[in-house]
């Protein structure tokens, strides 16, 4: 069951819906994300803060509002 209060989809024909779907899953199960999903889940998530994932790999954990503000770390343009 999906939390997020936003419901966004995109308006794919089935056959591109599909081969997303595939895609989307082999990602999801691949090595690299299946260590990144272990990683945060040792960390733990907590509801005052977020984990920000730096450039470099590391994870650091710091305030909701500091790592939503896209525009002051450059990543909006």
């Amino acid at each position: 069951m999906n939390s997020s209060p936003i419901k966004l989809k995109q308006k794919l024909s089935s056959k591109a819906s599909a081969a997303k779907k595939k895609r989307d899953i082999e990602y999801a199960k691949s090595p690299a994300r299946k260590r990144k999903k272990a990683e945060n889940q040792r960390i733990g998530q907590r509801s005052d803060s977020d984990l920000h994932h730096k450039s470099d790999g590391s994870v650091v954990r710091m305030s909701t509002k500091n790592n939503r503000n896209v525009w002051k770390h450059g990543e909006r343009t």
